[in-house]
Formats: C-alpha cells, sequence, structure tokens
C-alpha cells in the first residue's frame, strides 16, 4: 500500500524551502519522538544535507526513553547532526533548543543574526514550539495537520531569526508501516485512512510487542487471538456493544487511537532502528518489482502496437501494388 497525501501548498512550500536554505545557518526538523523515522522528511532533509541540522524529539513525554537514546545514538553518527529531546510541558527543555543553535554556528559577528529554519512534518508540536521559544503567540497552533499554510519570519530572541515552515509530509510513503504510524500519532488527516484500519494496526503492533500494557489499560486477563476480537473486549469494557451484541467498531477504534496519543497506554516508541531498516530493505525490493512490472507492460503495449501496425503496412503496400 503506498499512500500519498501531499495537498497542494505543500509542493509549493517544497520549492520555496529549497530556495530560502541558501540564506539558513542552521536548520531545526521537529521529529515525532515516537516515531524518530517516520515523522522525518527524507525531501526535506535532501534539500539541507550540508546545513547543521538539530534533530529535536517532540513528545518525548510519550515514547520510550530506552528507544529514544537509540534513535538519538544513531542520528548522531552522521555528521552535522545534533539531537535533543523535548517536550512542550517543559519549557525549559524547549528553550535548550536556542543553546544548541549556538553551538552550531558560533561564526555569528555581536550584531548578526543566526536564521535557523524550522520545519517538520504536519501535526508534530512545530508551531506551540515556536511560541515557547518566542514568549508569545506567533505561530498558528491546531489539533489537525497542516495547520501553517506558508513560510513565516519569526523573531525569536536578539540575535535567531526563525523562517517557519508549512507542515511537509513525505512525497510518497514507501512503505505501509510508515503510513499507519504517521495515521496513529495524527499526522495524516482522518480523511485519508479509516479509523477501523488505523486501530487495526495498533492493536496488532501492542499485541506482538507490549501485550501487558494492552491487558493493563483495559484489564483484560487474556487477550483474544486476532485484532477483532481485541477490539471487542476493549468494546466491552468500554461501553461500545450496541442493540443485538454488535460491537461498535468506529467507536472502539477512535477510543484506542486517542488513547495512545494522549499516552493512557503507556510510553511507547512504535518503530526502533533495527526495524526501519528491515522496512527500508522492503520498500526497496517493492519499488524494484514495480519497476520490472512497470517496464514488462510498456514492452507488452509496444509488441501489441507493433503487431497491429505490421499488417497495415502491408495492406498499404499492396494497394500501392495494385495501383500500378
Amino acid at each position: 500500500m503506498t499512500i500519498q497525501w501531499f495537498p497542494g501548498h505543500m509542493y509549493k512550500a517544497g520549492k520555496e524551502i529549497k530556495e530560502r536554505l541558501v540564506d539558513v545557518d542552521v536548520v531545526i526538523e521537529i521529529l515525532d519522538a515516537r516515531i524518530p523515522f517516520s515523522s522525518q522528511n527524507p525531501l526535506l532533509m535532501e534539500f539541507a544535507a550540508t546545513k547543521p541540522t538539530i534533530k529535536v524529539f517532540n513528545k518525548s513525554d510519550l515514547a520510550n526513553p530506552e528507544a529514544l537514546k537509540l534513535w538519538q545514538m544513531q542520528l548522531e553518527l552522521q555528521q552535522n547532526i545534533k539531537t535533543i529531546a523535548i517536550t512542550s510541558k517543559q519549557t525549559d527543555s524547549v528553550r535548550a533548543i536556542l543553546d544548541l543553535c549556538h553551538k552550531l554556528v558560533n561564526n555569528k559577528g555581536k550584531h548578526q543574526f543566526i536564521t535557523a529554519m524550522i520545519m517538520g512534518i504536519p501535526n508534530v508540536g512545530k508551531s506551540t514550539i515556536i511560541n515557547i521559544l518566542a514568549n508569545r503567540i506567533v505561530a498558528k497552533t491546531g489539533n489537525e495537520p497542516a495547520v501553517t499554510k506558508g513560510q513565516q519570519r519569526i523573531k525569536i530572541s536578539e540575535d535567531i531569526v526563525f523562517f517557519d515552515t508549512p507542515g511537509m509530509l513525505w512525497p510518497k510513503i514507501r512503505h505501509e508501516n510508515w503510513a499507519f504510524r504517521l495515521a496513529i500519532t495524527g499526522a495524516i488527516k482522518e480523511t485519508a485512512m479509516s479509523h477501523e484500519d488505523i486501530a487495526f494496526y495498533l492493536i496488532s503492533y501492542l499485541k506482538q510487542n507490549h501485550p501487558n500494557l494492552l491487558k493493563q489499560r483495559y484489564q483484560i486477563e487474556n487477550l483474544a487471538s486476532d485484532e477483532y476480537g481485541i477490539l471487542e473486549q476493549i468494546g466491552a469494557k468500554r461501553g461500545c456493544i450496541k442493540s443485538r451484541n454488535m460491537l461498535d467498531l468506529h467507536k472502539v477504534s477512535s477510543i484506542v487511537i486517542h488513547e495512545y496519543r494522549a499516552g493512557k497506554i503507556g510510553q511507547l516508541c512504535l518503530e526502533l532502528p533495527r526495524e526501519v531498516e528491515k522496512e527500508k530493505q522492503q520498500a526497496d525490493e517493492q519499488q524494484v518489482i514495480a519497476e520490472r512490472k512497470k517496464e514488462a507492460r510498456k514492452k507488452r503495449k509496444r509488441k501489441k502496437n507493433g503487431s497491429f501496425s505490421k499488417p497495415q503496412q502491408k495492406h498499404t503496400n499492396s494497394n500501392k501494388d495494385k495501383n500500378r
């Protein structure tokens, strides 16, 4: 499954970001600490590959601390990249971003600004972070993706200026797991994927990796063997059983998704570095297969067109002979 949710303003924003980067000293990318890989944007980081970069793990209070350390260690192996884990609930942790800016860009004169570009996927908490750093409301916030629609120049302090950019997703999400993780955390609009599909994926992941957290949260002694059965068990606990003992699947799906987003199921990362490496390999293999199928279709089409054209050519020649 390939997900392509890339509104028109994101295309325009990508072009503007590429042009603006020439004048930028440091790039700040806001990641969701629960999905550090899936919440990156490869397109943005391709633009900014040569710039000093701060990877900010936002919502770290909702993620597993040990998993976060693994991600930070892996990312900091790359040149010019520093990481920091924060939560907007602790404003001091957010303000530490500015200290990192000064460390990475230490060649500015007394009256020169450090120019930073701040970027991230939709609904990752970027605008909230900007408002905290600026000590005032300068960026519009909301619980829906794609709130920021255009670039804004914001003076953060006496020597730091931010260019705020619209939230941008991957132009094409190559692995279905990455798409589901983005949907679970709210980066993709809910019209792009059903709550039921998202909940099935989430329950499957939790059953396989964190069954005890499921049991504890929903007071279930023995989990059912399949995702629907587990949702039925949760639905019975949360008043989601309709008349004739039918499960209100949409209602229970929404409950599970929102409770995960609120951290009520536990501090969880939905991906680890070793898992993502396997998924990258799978995505590459699927891409090769898709390209081969595409090329095979082209060959069949060329062959088919050729078989039709040849008889027509013979017919034309026979007419010429007849006219002679």
